[in-house]
């Protein structure tokens, strides 16, 4: 494999500039097309459709690559734990399940295994349902640098720097 990117929760690819980058691997655990009731920014119908179309079918808890496979990782896990079942926002975001802190921890785990040395992982989180610094206490390695955006600034960009010296290989 000779790609440098990995985002193994693609869902829709919506911060994507280029959906279609091909130095990126596109996961999801998800392969579906979803039609829901959506009548926000004016929309005529009342409808919108999602497209979730991942290169690889992942689960982020257990990738299929091997140790130090990628320079860069991409990590926007699902960050709903209460969502209908016909809800926009899951069906864009996906849901975490019941044992969502262990999932988030095994994620950041598999993240950082497979970040080659001096490797970044870019996280993003929305804290509406769970708070960020939850979420920072499940990961083995501080992040360099993060910011929060959004109107009520909720979501949240983090930077991290995979360690030299094997600790988290």
């Amino acid at each position: 494999m000779n790609k440098r990117v990995l985002d193994p929760c693609c869902g829709s690819r919506m911060f994507w500039f280029d959906r279609k980058n091909p130095d990126v691997v596109f996961g999801d655990r998800r392969s579906e097309s979803i039609t829901v009731t959506d009548h926000s920014h004016g929309n005529p119908t009342g409808q919108r459709t999602l497209h979730i179309e991942p290169d690889v079918m992942m689960d982020f808890r257990d990738m299929p690559y091997p140790d130090k496979s990628f320079k860069l990782v991409s990590f926007d896990p699902p960050h709903l734990v209460r969502a209908g079942p016909k809800s926009w926002l899951a069906a864009k975001y996906g849901k975490l399940g019941k044992d969502w802190r262990e999932d988030i921890r095994r994620g950041f785990e598999e993240c950082f295994r497979v970040l080659d040395d001096d490797g970044v992982l870019v996280f993003k989180w929305n804290e509406t349902q769970v708070k960020i610094s939850e979420l920072l206490t499940l990961t083995p390695v501080q992040p360099l640098f993060g910011h929060p955006t959004g109107r009520k600034g909720l979501t949240h960009w983090y930077v991290f720097m995979k360690p030299k010296g094997g600790e988290h290989d």
